[in-house]
């Protein structure tokens, strides 16, 4: 099989019962649901032969049919978006797999591209993420969620605490992940049959099952992108953005 011959699907995890923001895949933005936009954006992603909703409601179901998008119903048990992607992986057949988050109205599909390009030009790589560099001030928030890399750009670790620790301001360069994943089919296999190790139920990292399996992570630069869509406050900041009432800088 060669580069060309791989099938790619981009299947986004759509989950209705958000604790921070319920109905978040409905939440309106310049008149679409917010699960339109990350439809519509990953339509114009190359090199991918189907995009589809991972459902686990009715109403967001038949918002998607609305629109013309194509969508698979899956459990509401589900912990995390691989989880979800796995059950996608037993209904759908497809060499690669990539998860965008369905709160992601502003990603970019050049991004998208970016990474689905890296994994097709290497077959060494299970697994691919994002990152993009960011400040220190920025790298001290939490719900930041940073990577460092080794030489070859694999990640050697995930957290939401800073890292590296800057003993004395002088060397440290901080990455913050992107929560945009392409999985080849094999690993996805290997994932749904992992249990949840101590550092995945401490940081509430779900890609920490996968370092502690020993399953490389493989980590692609872009530049800094918009936010995405966590709470009623971050909504209206994404609405605006999207309106040109504010920079996404």
């Amino acid at each position: 099989m060669n580069m060309q011959d791989e099938k790619v699907v981009i299947v986004i995890p759509a989950r209705y019962a958000s604790s921070r923001l319920p109905g978040k895949p409905l939440a309106d933005i310049c008149g679409k649901p917010m699960i339109q936009h990350v439809y519509e954006r990953a339509l114009e992603v190359p090199h991918v032969q189907d995009v589809l909703v991972a459902v686990d409601d009715e109403r967001v179901a038949k918002a998607v049919e609305s629109f013309g998008g194509k969508y698979l119903m899956t459990s509401r048990e589900h912990e995390s978006g691989t989880d979800r992607l796995c059950e996608v992986m037993e209904q759908f057949e497809a060499d690669i797999y990539v998860n965008i988050q369905g709160d992601e109205p502003l990603i970019r599909p050049a991004d998208v591209t970016l990474l689905i390009k890296g994994m097709l030009s290497d077959k060494a790589a299970e697994v691919g993420t994002l990152y993009h560099l960011l400040s220190l001030e920025e790298a001290s928030n939490p719900n930041a969620v940073k990577v460092v890399l080794s030489d070859k750009g694999n990640a050697l670790y995930f957290s939401r605490s800073l890292i590296p620790y800057p003993r004395d301001n002088s060397h440290a360069v901080y990455r913050k992940h992107i929560g945009i994943y392409a999985y080849r089919r094999p690993v996805l296999q290997r994932y749904a049959l992992l249990s949840q190790p101590m550092l995945e139920l401490t940081e509430k990292l779900e890609q920490l099952r996968l370092l502690s399996s020993g399953i490389a992570i493989r980590c692609f630069e872009v530049q800094p992108t918009g936010p995405g869509v966590d709470t009623p406050k971050c909504l209206e900041r994404v609405r605006r953005i999207m309106s040109g009432d504010l920079d996404v800088s």
